[in-house]
């Protein structure tokens, strides 16, 4: 982290060894064909480039002794555990940083051309082999007229051939181009190009103002429906622009000066209530896509039970000083309640002597939760006794 981390790119050999596919090339194909799955299929002839969105029928995609086709996958930590549990080993950063798990299936000469991304990514061969070429170069142009962002004038100035277990991190900006290349096994048999991309989130300082004011807006709306004297969240009355002195104009297009003023005090007021900021980039942080969606809980958790609460593969949750904040809700917390609020985003689960010590208030809670499918109950095994096989 203080040597790479958003400084130069990352080579690392045999990074997770011996490590095997979380899903298979038909299981994946398969995930391609849900309507609730993020995909796109890539195909390049020559400098020809053709994008289309999934989901993918079956037999729709190309045929695999077809070249130069890629198939991207995103949100996979969404619907497989084992890819969810991939995604926890990158937890040394911060979960608000933290996005998916995209998978790239690419046949010999597959890729998505010189490019560059936003955002922090580590690539993860996990099948074949993939040739990554990047550079550091400034020219960012982008070709006119080509459904993908691809770099006109991409000039290489380190290589790199990545085989299963290895792993490649580059910072934001880094102009890089991956071409899967053909790998055999020991038998002889052709090996799937797969690799895996943890990407990271950056909002831009636009999105993110726009979507802090839009929500301190929201936040205000409350003040607004209150009677006149009643303090909102701000602790200020409501007020209405008004102008008394107004006098009769022949330029009525023009804005008025007081009306352009109020709206820049009303801006101004509206980042000045730190809670409230504080609130709303919580809440905006741990809003989840509208495609993700939460399966239906058929039966209650009941907290006399010995189980542990896990926060389910879909659920962002995250807090700060004085609030706790999942999938898009803020709740104020302190005291006891908000340290276990806090153990629960900071390790995705609590065991059961965790829960006992929860308020009746925390419990409630939790039980909201998990009857919304946010937290998924998982029995505690009964520890054994005797010859025991190691794990």
């Amino acid at each position: 982290m203080r040597r790479h981390w958003q400084k130069k790119p990352l080579l690392v050999r045999a990074a997770l060894p011996d490590f095997k596919p979380v899903l298979s090339r038909s299981e994946l194909f398969k995930l391609a064909a849900r309507a609730e799955v993020e995909s796109r299929l890539i195909v390049q002839n020559n400098a020809d480039w053709r994008m289309t969105q999934g989901p993918f029928a079956p037999r729709s995609l190309p045929a695999l002794n077809k070249t130069a086709w890629t198939l991207l996958v995103q949100g996979v930590d969404l619907h497989d555990q084992k890819a969810y549990q991939l995604l926890q080993q990158f937890r040394f950063l911060p979960d608000a940083r933290l996005d998916d798990l995209m998978i790239s299936f690419a046949t010999p000469g597959g890729g998505v051309g010189p490019h560059f991304d936003s955002y922090d990514v580590f690539l993860l061969q996990v099948s074949g082999c993939r040739r990554w070429k990047i550079s550091k170069q400034k020219d960012l142009t982008l070709q006119p007229d080509v459904p993908l962002k691809i770099l006109q004038n991409f000039a290489a100035e380190e290589e790199f051939v990545l085989e299963a277990g290895d792993m490649l991190y580059l910072p934001p900006r880094y102009a890089h181009e991956g071409i899967a290349e053909v790998a055999v096994d020991g038998n002889g048999k052709v090996l799937d190009c797969m690799t895996y991309s943890v990407g990271f989130r950056a909002p831009a300082k636009r999105e993110l103002a726009a979507e802090l004011l839009h929500r301190l807006a929201e936040f205000s709306e409350d003040d607004e429906d209150a009677p006149v004297g009643v303090s909102g969240r701000g602790g200020r009355s409501p007020r209405r622009y008004r102008d008394p002195e107004q006098l009769a104009t022949t330029t009525p297009g023009a804005v008025p000066e007081g009306l352009a003023a109020f709206a820049t005090q009303a801006v101004l007021e509206a980042l000045q209530d730190p809670l409230a900021v504080a609130c709303a980039l919580g809440e905006y942080m741990t809003e989840v896509k509208s495609s993700v969606w939460f399966g239906e809980v058929t039966v209650s958790w009941d907290p006399q039970e010995t189980v542990s609460l896990c926060l389910a593969p879909q659920t962002k949750m995250l807090y700060d000083a004085h609030h706790v904040f999942i999938n898009g809700e803020s709740y104020l917390a302190k005291g006891a309640d908000a340290r276990l609020m806090q153990r629960l985003a900071d390790q995705r689960k609590l065991v059961p002597v965790e829960l006992a010590k929860a308020s009746l208030s925390a419990r409630s809670l939790l039980t909201d939760w998990h009857d919304a499918g946010w937290l998924v109950a998982v029995p505690q095994l009964t520890k054994k006794h005797g010859n025991e096989p190691g794990r």
